[in-house]
């Protein structure tokens, strides 16, 4: 508060009892001081103002989405919901109309998300989650090293039944990802808008839904070998109610599985390793399914018998690839060299594995080691200057004395520049002024 306080005094030359609030008084660092003066200035310079040093977690939505909505019947503070969807790399947000239904408002191109289709298993695996997740407004970070981010809520309860691990896992900016779902600046900022205002509008939490693809018949005729297809079959039953209803379903977990829209007393305790208690659900919603379904059952069929299916994505070959992999994050980030890509057992990747790897070690831990070499060269050198006897020394200098100046060689003990040209050790860069301000 002091720190935006002194920008406001500086910028508008505001009075408290008749005297100006200096920087000064304030007792502002300099190191801080100095970048924002610079930035009122820039800021006159550029038509830019101190209006745009303001949260980047209250930036509007656009009057564009601003008008989309309300064409589409839907207010500001109505309730969201998120689904991406992995192959096709697409982030949607979905928003409820004032008729109780969902209809999409706009969809993102996912700058990156990690690993490879398939659900996390480990932490280390390097894999974005799969699932049906809750976003509640303590996941939400205004203050993130990627600009803006949300904790996707991995692990939920069917992970945590399951045994998978990992920690963090986001939908972030700054586009670079390592088990998250990694967006650009600017989109990041609008889905955050959009959690936002819905949870303002009284949103407990927003479910967020993360698929492999698109669970259409023909996609999931592709992915029918695939070892995850089981969990993928339980994922599209999710799917397949939003589909039908246009309303994010109720999610529960029983037996280690997801199951959807389940109407059983709400008192009644569901584990999510115990077994599921009798389903009930509305006739009409069960009707609505088994149509839905008979017709997906026909189109499964035909395209799992085509044989000019395009071919499927790589995916991680269950738990042993996620430990493999998780391995080879241990130790890349120990600084050891491994292999510039994660070991792969997906069948596109056979060949690969038979062919020579090309290592590499981390940029940072090859700058200390060069960092540490240069230190110990550093020190043997002082060592052995210190170590040269006096009358040597003053030999030395005597002898140089009587050469040429043209014809003279540097003498280690008189040669302090061959000390200079040894690197030393990097000291921490200093943060930048803007991180400190929007961190």
């Amino acid at each position: 508060m002091m720190l935006w306080a002194a920008i406001h005094a500086i910028s508008t030359g505001l009075t408290r009892q008749g005297k100006l609030v200096t920087a000064a008084k304030m007792k502002i660092p300099t190191h801080i001081l100095a970048p924002l003066l610079l930035t009122l200035f820039l800021a006159g310079c550029q038509g830019s103002s101190v209006e745009d040093l303001a949260p980047k977690s209250e930036k509007q939505l656009s009057e564009k989405l601003v008008k989309l909505m309300k064409t589409k019947g839907m207010s500001m503070t109505a309730p969201v919901m998120v689904r991406i969807f992995k192959e096709e790399s697409v982030l949607e947000v979905w928003k409820r109309k004032d008729n109780g239904r969902y209809d999409i408002v706009t969809s993102y191109k996912i700058c990156k998300w990690s690993g490879k289709l398939g659900p996390k298993f480990i932490e280390g695996d390097r894999q974005a989650p799969e699932g049906f997740y809750s976003v509640r407004p303590g996941q939400m970070n205004p203050k993130s090293s990627y600009y803006l981010s949300f904790n996707t809520g991995f692990p939920n309860a069917l992970d945590s039944a399951l045994g998978r691990t990992g920690a963090n896992l986001m939908v972030h900016g700054a586009c670079s990802s390592s088990g998250c779902y990694s967006m650009t600046d600017a989109q990041v900022q609008e889905i955050y808008a959009f959690a936002r205002d819905a949870f303002k509008g009284g949103q407990d939490s927003i479910q967020l839904q993360a698929f492999p693809f698109r669970m259409t018949a023909a996609n999931m005729a592709r992915y029918k070998d695939d070892p995850n297809y089981p969990f993928w079959k339980n994922l599209k039953e999710g799917y397949d109610h939003f589909e039908i209803t246009k309303v994010p379903p109720k999610v529960d977990v029983c037996e280690k599985k997801y199951v959807f829209n389940n109407t059983t007393d709400p008192n009644a305790p569901i584990a999510a390793t115990a077994t599921c208690p009798p389903m009930q659900q509305p006739e009409t919603l069960k009707m609505a399914y088994q149509s839905y379904q008979t017709t997906y059952d026909a189109a499964f069929t035909s395209m799992a018998g085509k044989g000019s299916i395009q071919p499927p994505s790589r995916s991680i070959q269950g738990l042993n690839e996620a430990k493999i992999i998780a391995e080879w994050s241990a130790r890349r980030s120990r600084g050891e060299r491994v292999t510039q890509e994660p070991p792969s057992l997906s069948p596109q990747d056979k060949d690969a594995a038979l062919k020579p790897q090309v290592m590499v070690r981390l940029a940072s831990a090859v700058a200390a080691d060069k960092a540490r070499e240069e230190r110990d060269a550093s020190k043997r050198h002082r060592m052995t200057v210190a170590a040269i006897p006096a009358t040597t020394a003053s030999t030395a200098n005597q002898v140089a004395a009587n050469v040429a100046p043209a014809a003279q060689t540097p003498i280690p003990a008189a040669a302090p520049a061959q000390v200079q040209d040894v690197a030393a050790p990097a000291e921490p860069a200093k943060k930048a002024w803007w991180k400190i301000i929007g961190n």
